[in-house]
């Protein structure tokens, strides 16, 4: 008795400061579930945010909760993993929402569309704003509660066979496009193409595809996209800050105890800002050793980018009109964004303008 009164006088972490963990914290179930990623193993960047999840799911829960990671194809197809998860196949699956737009566009909102918001806004209406909230609601529908999985940052354009110099030049273009983008692409002349990053490779040196983009310099060195193409546009502008998820089947979660939720919660935020200092960190070396074995950087001509944004606002207007799952997130969205465009227009861009003009 004197014991169990001492616990609840002085709480869970005075407890633990003391070295004396209640028995709760020692009798958790030994758990191990499987995750199936959208991703090859050669990309650690987007990859490695699975692994960086479960390592600190196994530190957190003293080795006591296991998930294995599975690369793409090896327990069912990339494009596969929401099946996956619904169906209770697997208990987990990292992925890119936006792939999965076939099924309903509003998956695209929970990671980036065209003229969507940079990776911190989007973390932003995910934590602070309405996003997680909203997305989640949408989720219940596919058996699916959502976690922040990582975030790219903005995106470069793609790798084209030939220079692309004004809109014309985008007409019949077959473009391997991750997610929404395609359908802007086609409303603009192009046909894009939705391709596995592990397949693109050989789609672009067979000449099946003309040009595509994947995520940006240090990933796509690696798949040796200079190799067949030598033109490397920017920006990518359906992708200013994509985020990805990790999908946890409802009963899966809702069997954990409180910790384990606390620890998957965790686990997730590491994974999440990870992945963003990731990229940042191994982007710019490998941008510089692109050019220096003759890579062109091209940026995408106005005029194609008026065409796509004012292309993309058409769609989603008309979206909202048939889609209500969409009207009703993409109206948060769309006003969260205006406010924080508004912000970075003259603090973070007004900042960077000037940093961007000196010699460093």
């Amino acid at each position: 008795m004197e014991r169990r009164s001492f616990v609840r006088g002085a709480g869970l972490a005075g407890v633990l400061a003391a070295g004396t963990a209640p028995a709760i914290v020692h009798a958790q179930a030994n758990i191990r579930w499987r995750l199936a990623s959208s991703f090859p193993k050669s990309l650690d960047t987007i990859f490695g945010a699975a692994d960086v999840f479960a390592k600190k799911v196994k530190e957190l829960s003293g080795g006591k909760f296991e998930i294995t990671v599975h690369a793409g194809g090896e327990l069912m197809p990339p494009f596969g993993v929401v099946d996956g998860v619904q169906n209770g196949t697997v208990e987990m699956a990292h992925t890119a929402p936006y792939y999965f737009f076939g099924k309903d566009e509003t998956f695209a909102l929970g990671c980036a569309i065209p003229f969507g918001m940079n990776s911190r806004q989007m973390t932003a209406w995910m934590l602070q704003g309405n996003g997680l909230k909203l997305m989640r609601e949408f989720y219940r529908n596919y058996n699916i509660v959502n976690f922040l999985g990582g975030n790219t940052g903005s995106q470069m354009g793609g790798w084209f066979r030939k220079e692309v110099k004004t809109l014309a030049d985008a007409k019949g273009l077959k473009f391997r496009m991750g997610g929404f983008g395609g359908k802007v692409w086609e409303r603009i002349g192009g046909v894009p193409q939705n391709i596995p990053g592990g397949e693109i490779y050989s789609a672009l040196e067979k000449g099946t595809i003309d040009a595509a983009e994947w995520v940006g310099p240090y990933d796509d060195q690696k798949l040796g996209f200079n190799k067949v193409a030598g033109f490397y546009n920017y920006p990518g502008w359906w992708e200013g800050g994509p985020q990805l998820d990790f999908y946890v089947n409802t009963k899966a979660y809702d069997g954990l105890s409180a910790e384990y939720k606390a620890i998957i919660e965790c686990a997730s935020a590491v994974a999440h800002s990870d992945m963003q200092a990731d990229y940042d960190a191994k982007n710019p070396p490998a941008l510089k050793q692109l050019v220096g074995s003759g890579t062109k950087l091209v940026r995408f001509p106005k005029d194609l980018m008026d065409a796509a944004f004012k292309e993309s606002m058409a769609l989603y207007s008309e979206l909202s009109g048939k889609n209500p799952n969409w009207k009703k997130i993409y109206e948060d969205f769309a006003n969260f964004r205006r406010d924080q465009n508004l912000w970075f227009r003259f603090a973070e861009a007004g900042f960077d303008d000037f940093m961007q003009q000196q010699k460093l």
